[in-house]
């Protein structure tokens, strides 16, 4: 189940939260996990027959862990408020390992640096110990239209 902090850090909300907890954070690093349970809707149709978490999503949890971080290490001043972190770009993807229903995938973001209102991030998505994804992408902070 989420924690609170995650709920205050970012805006996504179930069913298309893909972070259950923080399991450790720097100003310049975060580690989270996420359990995928076999109830989840998306694996009625990816695939039936051998249902797999699809990449897309994995992606996604590494983003959300991203939003995160960077909600956490913004300068004091800095914040969310009236801000919404969206993803901008996504670079050299690299999906290794399958993740199947039951499995807890352990989320690794850097925060490599910052331009402006865009950050630049890396993270590594695991399970069982393996590396799951690898990816690097940027989040930038936009104004809420109303």
């Amino acid at each position: 189940m989420p924690t609170e902090e995650i709920y205050a850090a970012i805006p996504h909300r179930e069913p298309f939260l893909f972070v259950d907890r923080i399991v450790e954070r720097t100003p310049r690093r975060i580690v989270c996990e996420k359990t995928f349970h076999p109830t989840e809707d998306f694996f009625r149709g990816h695939y039936p027959d051998f249902p797999l978490v699809p990449g897309v999503l994995l992606c996604e949890a590494a983003m959300q862990a991203g939003a995160i971080l960077l909600r956490h290490s913004l300068p004091t001043g800095d914040s969310f408020q009236n801000k919404m972190p969206v993803v901008a770009k996504m670079n050299d993807i690299r999906f290794r390992q399958s993740v199947r229903p039951g499995e807890t995938i352990r989320i690794t973001v850097e925060h490599l640096d910052s331009v402006s209102n865009a950050h630049t991030m890396a993270a590594t998505v695991t399970v069982c110990g393996k590396l799951s994804v690898k990816l690097t992408f940027v989040v930038m902070l936009v104004e809420k239209n109303g």
